[in-house]
């Protein structure tokens, strides 16, 4: 890996961040959330789920927070659809991009999305053909790709068989998501070689559980990928998921990335005023570290 490699940070925090959030944070702060984002350099945002709000209270208002959003060039604004209802009313929001996750295990897509993995293969599907024929990028994730908190440890040569499959409707972006943070990077790496041979631009979503998640995001470029997924301040988790703890942190992992070598385009100081601010909004201490400690050599 060296100063010239190519890094598309994906900011994930208003949506799989506050998702797990005990309060309820409004559509408007959401909203001003993703703006503060987009100012600080981040070019890719997860703003929204489109899922149903009874089981995801959390996430009630997307297309509220789409409205408020409005028009912002030179970014990709996304949102999580889980079936085709969902992205039918993502598709009529007038957003950017379409992601789609589900889980490797049975057991985990079952209590994640209520059916078996084929359904929601077939599904990751046809939201991918019709993501395209509508002129919406698409993003397809594959959770517990390194474990899973029911079944245990996942076959590597199973979740390379179904993003084969996942690949073969072409959507843009292909990753894999260490939901519980399971993973080190030698199997980061093993994996995401193999992903990316299949075409799609290939990444990873990572989740600092047990302190890894910074390590595996490095294997993961190290190894041909080219898409991290991140979240402000460390927020994050899954509802579904037992100790599934934050995603990595978007301000550590732009200073990880600048101390490499890599450039992002991300300004660092303004993130660490972000964490600041929802630190308050939220009313606790977040998961990030360089928030509270500051970047190095300090800029201010």
């Amino acid at each position: 890996m060296t100063s010239s490699s190519r890094v598309n940070l994906y900011e994930v925090g208003p949506r799989d961040g506050l998702q797990n959030e005990p309060e309820i944070v409004s559509p408007e702060t959401r909203a001003d959330l993703v703006r503060r984002l987009i100012a600080a350099g981040l070019r890719a945002v997860e703003v929204a789920s489109f899922v149903d709000p009874r089981r995801v209270p959390q996430m009630a208002g997307a297309e509220e927070v789409v409205e408020i959003l409005g028009k912002t060039p030179g970014a990709v604004l996304a949102g999580l659809a889980l079936n085709e209802r969902g992205f039918d009313r993502l598709a009529a929001t007038g957003l950017d991009e379409v992601r789609f996750a589900f889980g490797v295990s049975d057991s985990f897509n079952r209590r994640n999305q209520g059916v078996p993995v084929e359904e929601s293969l077939a599904a990751a599907t046809r939201i991918v053909v019709r993501a395209r024929e509508a002129g919406l990028r698409s993003t397809v994730t594959l959770s517990v790709a390194f474990g899973c908190p029911f079944d245990g440890e996942v076959d590597p040569g199973r979740v390379f068989a179904l993003a084969e499959r996942v690949a073969a409707a072409a959507p843009d972006t292909l990753l894999v998501a260490d939901t519980i943070g399971v993973a080190a990077p030698r199997a980061v790496r093993a994996l995401v070689e193999r992903l990316a041979t299949l075409g799609p631009e290939i990444g990873g979503h990572f989740h600092n559980t047990r302190n890894t998640g910074y390590a595996n995001a490095l294997a993961a470029l190290a190894a041909g990928g080219t898409v991290l997924d991140s979240s402000i301040g460390g927020l994050g988790g899954c509802p579904f998921a037992p100790n599934a703890t934050g995603n990595i942190s978007t301000e550590d992992l732009v200073y990880l990335l600048h101390r490499e070598g890599i450039e992002t385009g991300i300004d660092l100081d303004a993130l660490i005023e972000i964490s600041q601010w929802l630190e308050g909004i939220l009313g606790r201490r977040l998961e990030g570290l360089v928030y509270r400690a500051g970047g190095f050599p300090a800029t201010r």
